[in-house]
């Protein structure tokens, strides 16, 4: 192991243990805040310090075994423990190394799921449609909750554009490499030749701001119009003019949230999406910067790239970015997206070794 991750293990053994004398001190639960923030803490670096002192025990245990072979009645025992040890030793200063990467900040938020039908007119918005399914089911398999803010659904069935808030543990984590272009080729119902046909939808996923400070805006830059919501909801959605949009006019980025029948809550959701938008936006922006300087294999995530292709005529659904050709569309339509999710998790990390390797 090199000797600058080993000090940096070092260091998060020692501030466990401070950790550890800080909240069984009377004064700990004083600041509940503060307290649950040493305690988050606390349980990111128990597995990382667990597993170094298991490092270090089979360091020891190595050591031990090797001089056991100066005695002849030991020496077979102790072979075989050598080998042992020396084909676990890897494994774990790569685990390691692993549980040492840089952390997103934005993992363990909630996001806000956006899905536009693109090019292919009526078969782009039902193909949306199947996308907000599939996520949705995902969703479920993984015990979130999923909060349409806004739907404007097409004439045939799908959706034009659907933003949905789905809140639950790591969904930014999970649900980050989703943005982008995903294309579809099938035959369309209305297709009478049974001619296949080739559509797409953009993906955004775009981490929940905890607070609207972590954007500021200026109230001068907006615009904020109510109107008569319309589609599903009875009598009442009709009666108010409870739908809202925002525009926020440096950028030009408009939202609409007309699914609470609340005028207030519907401008808060709208606010927070707002804030997402133009978070994301930086964060993109700031992305490209860096993305023109090394080229990730994940990808940009840009809108505009195209990063998946859905093939229902042979089955299968390809992830351009990882080479990745999966024979199980129907699962994978159905939310079944563990596969899919953890090769780009495990291509991501591979890229972030690879790039500390190069550092140091």
């Amino acid at each position: 192991m090199k000797q600058s991750i080993r000090d940096k293990l070092e260091s998060l053994r020692g501030r466990l243990d401070e950790l550890d004398r800080t909240l069984a001190s009377e004064e700990a639960t004083r600041d509940m805040d503060q307290y649950r923030k040493l305690t988050r803490e606390h349980a990111e670096l128990g597995p990382v310090v667990a597993l170094y002192e298991n490092w270090l025990q089979s360091e020891a245990d190595l050591k031990a075994a090797q001089e056991m072979m100066a005695d002849p009645e030991m020496k077979d025992l102790a072979e075989d423990e050598v080998k042992e040890i020396k084909e676990r030793l890897p494994q774990l200063e790569n685990e390691l190394q692993r549980l040492l990467l840089p952390k997103d900040a934005n993992d363990d938020r909630n996001v806000f799921l956006e899905i536009r039908a693109g090019t292919g007119g009526d078969e782009s918005a039902l193909f949306a449609g199947d996308l907000f399914r599939m996520y949705t089911r995902f969703a479920e398999r993984q015990r979130w909750q999923v909060e349409i803010v806004s739907a404007n659904e097409s004439e045939i069935g799908g959706y034009k554009e659907v933003i949905a808030r789905v809140v639950g543990n790591g969904v930014y984590s999970k649900l980050k490499f989703e943005s982008g272009g995903h294309r579809v080729q099938r035959v369309p119902e209305t297709e009478a030749q049974g001619r296949i046909h080739t559509s797409a939808c953009t993906v955004a996923v775009m981490p929940e701001a905890d607070e609207l400070e972590d954007v500021h805006i200026n109230p001068a830059d907006i615009r904020i119009d109510t109107f008569r919501a319309s589609g599903a909801g009875g009598q009442h959605i009709n009666k108010t003019d409870s739908a809202v949009r925002i525009v926020h006019l440096p950028t030009g980025i408009v939202v609409e949230c007309q699914d609470g029948r609340s005028q207030h809550k519907n401008k808060a959701q709208a606010m927070s999406v707002l804030v997402a938008r133009i978070r994301d936006a930086q964060e993109r922006e700031q992305h490209a910067k860096i993305a023109s300087e090394r080229k990730s294999l994940i990808g940009s995530g840009d809108r505009s790239e195209r990063i998946r292709t859905y093939n229902f005529p042979q089955g299968r659904v390809t992830d351009h970015r990882i080479n990745l050709t999966l024979y199980k569309i129907d699962s994978i339509m159905d939310g079944d997206l563990d596969d899919l999710i953890g090769a780009l998790s495990t291509e991501h990390q591979a890229e972030q070794l690879a790039a500390l390797a190069g550092n140091e």
